[in-house]
């Protein structure tokens, strides 16, 4: 007898749980989910850019291609942690044996952190540029900067053409 006390409790609690069609899902992610999850972006200048979009921070770097052209990293110049830039700015160096080449902020914002690392360790950037040598995080001022930057295809595209 407890129990059929018990039943009408339980009908009460039910949680519907709206239908969804394939179509409907397959949007989903052909739209939203997708941009989240591809996040990285490249600049022609072989920079990249990758955004955490719960934070709105980007971590930014050199490509494994720059970092191949250079030759053995041995001096790193990062830009200043609270410092405002503008995409395109100048905002470092990377020094090698080779050349030395100019850093550009792929995105607009503030500085957040500097990888100190690449003080005592710029070799870094040769081992793991794309990972452990990243030099730079930027709180984005403009997010909507990442669609004029190349995709992982376009940039594959991009260094092909220079050959």
């Amino acid at each position: 007898m407890s129990a059929n006390l018990l039943r009408p409790v339980f009908r009460s609690c039910r949680v519907s749980i709206p239908a969804y069609s394939l179509n409907s899902l397959s949007r989903v992610s052909s739209t939203g989910f997708k941009r989240f999850v591809s996040t990285k972006r490249y600049t022609k200048e072989h920079e990249w850019v990758s955004l955490d979009p719960k934070t709105n921070v980007g971590t930014i770097g050199i490509t494994d291609y720059a970092q191949n052209s250079l030759g053995d990293v041995v001096f790193v110049e990062l830009p200043e942690v609270s410092a405002t830039v503008s995409s395109g700015d100048l905002i470092g160096a990377v020094e090698s044996v080779k050349a030395a080449s100019d850093i550009f902020a792929p995105v607009s914002g503030t500085v957040t952190e500097v990888n100190t690392k690449l003080a005592d360790q710029a070799g870094l950037l040769n081992k793991s540029p794309e990972d452990e040598g990243w030099l730079a995080k930027i709180q984005l001022s403009s997010p909507q900067e990442l669609d004029n930057l190349l995709s992982e295809e376009s940039y594959k595209a991009h260094i092909e053409g220079e050959h």
